[in-house]
């Protein structure tokens, strides 16, 4: 009779420890009920256009060729003259949901989400996009449709192509890109004989998100170091720059566009991500336009955790790194919409071009918005104390 009563409570036990690890990593941290957080202070942009090639590495953007040109010579240009740039540390698992989610939504996605559904929104989460006046997203149909999913209201706005599209065996998947690039162009065309979507293109508070998947697609076919992969980077280079010269002729130069350009993750030399790999988790992030700082030599020497600056050819020019997450609240600040209420990002400073005082209500708000989450979390923890006493 003992021995079964020991083995009864020793099943129950080890039951108990094998659901509690369920309860645990697969429970999402998130919280809800925050009070919303914003800069009381005008912002410097208006309007924000985020460019994100998926897959992209840091190396394979910012080092030059063996000719010593640089493979994107339009943001280079950017780098040296116009803007602030550095590398954007991303965490594992190095895939494109959680790496959208991570600067977008300013958190790292748990084990809960990934486990539940990639293309699905498992739990609610709030991000820039939900935050902002109008967003409109271009791109691949497994990334944009989980922010307006999660979005409240009617005001993210999704442009897709078929999902048939996404074919890692393809001979040419910038044509990915091509797509993205051409939709902009059509949507901004149409625009100015439709009065109701010119009237809020004109809105504040603003984004429009491209999602550029060719380089991702080509690296997983053909390798980072293959001819379709570095000519993708090309291609988007001068996207990019088609996009900026389209924004400020809509807009009458008015200077009041910031741009984002970054990844999701890297990428190995034989084409697989999601793990820690440098090459996988160091990714380029540019940022110019109203709200950021332009091109700043470097001043000193500053020690980092690589040695790629010389490689990069870049060591004269000052070099800002973020984690993934903080990116989230840089776009937040930068059109003056409240930090995303789940955001673990801590506003990098150094890419503002701002008064000290706009500087410092933005750390506030930051600061606060994080504290909510602790504050509700804490609340909850008080409240359910009881029931395991």
């Amino acid at each position: 009779m003992k021995m079964m009563t020991f083995f009864i409570v020793g099943l129950i036990v080890h039951v108990v420890f094998f659901l509690s690890i369920f309860d645990i990593y697969f429970t999402s941290p998130l919280v809800h009920g925050m009070t919303p957080q914003h800069v009381p202070l005008a912002p410097p942009a208006k309007r924000l256009v985020l460019f994100v090639a998926d897959g992209l590495r840091a190396d394979s953007l910012f080092k030059p060729d063996n000719n010593g040109t640089g493979r994107a010579p339009y943001l280079r240009t950017v780098i040296e003259e116009r803007g602030t740039w550095g590398v954007s540390h991303t965490r594992v698992p190095t895939e494109s949901r959680p790496g959208h989610v991570a600067l977008i939504a300013g958190f790292y996605e748990d084990v809960s989400a990934v486990a539940k559904g990639w293309k699905e929104n498992p739990v609610e989460f709030d991000s820039v996009f939900n935050e902002s006046r109008h967003t409109w997203c271009w791109g691949s149909p497994d990334i944009l449709p989980m922010f307006a999913k999660g979005a409240t209201g009617d005001h993210v706005y999704t442009h897709t192509y078929p999902p048939e599209r996404e074919d890692f065996a393809s001979t040419d998947a910038s044509r990915l890109d091509t797509w993205v690039f051409n939709e902009v162009k059509d949507f901004f065309n149409v625009a100015k004989s439709n009065e109701t979507l010119l009237n809020k293109l004109h809105e504040e508070q603003n984004v429009f998100f491209l999602h550029l998947l060719g380089i991702d697609t080509n690296g997983h076919a053909h390798r980072p170091m293959s001819k379709e992969y570095l000519e993708n980077i090309g291609l988007v280079d001068a996207g990019v720059a088609e996009i900026v010269t389209l924004m400020d002729d809509f807009y009458g130069h008015d200077g009041k566009t910031a741009y984002v350009f970054t990844s999701d993750h890297g990428m190995t030399n034989w084409g697989s991500h999601g793990a820690g790999h440098p090459s996988e988790t160091l990714t380029p992030l540019v940022a110019w336009g109203a709200g950021v700082h332009t091109a700043r030599r470097e001043l000193g020497s500053h020690k980092y955790d690589d040695d790629y600056l010389k490689e990069w050819g870049l060591e004269t020019y000052k070099r800002v790194d973020v984690n993934q997450a903080d990116i989230a609240p840089l776009m937040s600040s930068l059109i003056g919409v409240p930090f995303p209420l789940n955001s673990v990002g801590v506003l990098p400073l150094n890419y503002l071009n701002n008064s000290q005082h706009f500087k410092a209500e933005s750390m506030y708000a930051n600061a606060i918005q994080i504290l909510e989450q602790f504050r509700v979390k804490y609340k909850t923890f008080w409240f359910i104390l009881p029931f395991f006493i």
